[in-house]
């Protein structure tokens, strides 16, 4: 139970990583990615890869720079701008639903404008999950120039999209539904410099 816990990327550039193990039994038509960080890199990191053996982009959450968020999903991606800002945490949601190739952005609890991805896609079950590190192919195949430097927490992945309320819910740490991939009970291996802190802030 990482409750009120955080992982700390020491160093920059970096070849550490998280392996996550998710227990899907199917491939996904749909999903919602929650996770919380904090960095002050200016350069593109990704935050949370998910990579099958045919695409190494499947889901992929990444920040090209401090004011744009990219989501992945069968290797295209959509774009949400930020407002210019300082170093706080932000704590990101993103959803997709196959059937309408709708993509959804909250940040700090609140929605950015849809986009449309992928409608009519299927995201592949067997999947390796990393933190920290984008994958170029499954499992490896770092850009240590694209690694994580910071803190991250607060991970949930579901296999449907989240209602608003949820998007709300999670934002504020409250009561959440059982998910694929939950903080609360997470199954991880550290690989490399991270190390497991409690949370600073609030």
């Amino acid at each position: 139970d990482l409750y009120r816990k955080v992982f700390v990327f020491r160093k920059d550039p970096s070849d550490a990583f998280v392996q996550l193990r998710a227990r899907l039994e199917q491939p996904l038509q749909n999903f919602t990615l929650c996770l919380r960080s904090y960095t002050d890199l200016a350069r593109p990191h990704s935050l949370f890869s998910y990579a099958t053996k045919a695409q190494d982009n499947e889901i992929l959450l990444f920040k090209p720079k401090p004011t744009e968020y990219r989501l992945y999903v069968g290797g295209k991606f959509v774009t949400f701008r930020l407002p210019e800002g300082g170093t706080d945490w932000h704590h990101v949601c993103a959803s997709w639903e196959s059937a309408t190739g709708v993509a959804q952005f909250w940040l700090n609890g609140k929605p950015w404008p849809r986009k449309g991805l992928q409608r009519g896609y299927t995201v592949g079950a067997e999947a390796a999950i990393l933190l920290g590190q984008e994958q170029d192919t499954f499992g490896g195949g770092f850009d240590f120039y694209n690694s994580f430097s910071g803190e991250l927490a607060d991970v949930y992945l579901w296999d449907t999209e989240l209602s608003p309320d949820k998007m709300r819910a999670a934002y504020l740490s409250l009561r959440l539904p059982p998910a694929l991939l939950a903080w609360r009970s997470l199954s991880y291996q550290v690989k490399g410099d991270v190390v497991v802190k409690a949370q600073l802030l609030e």
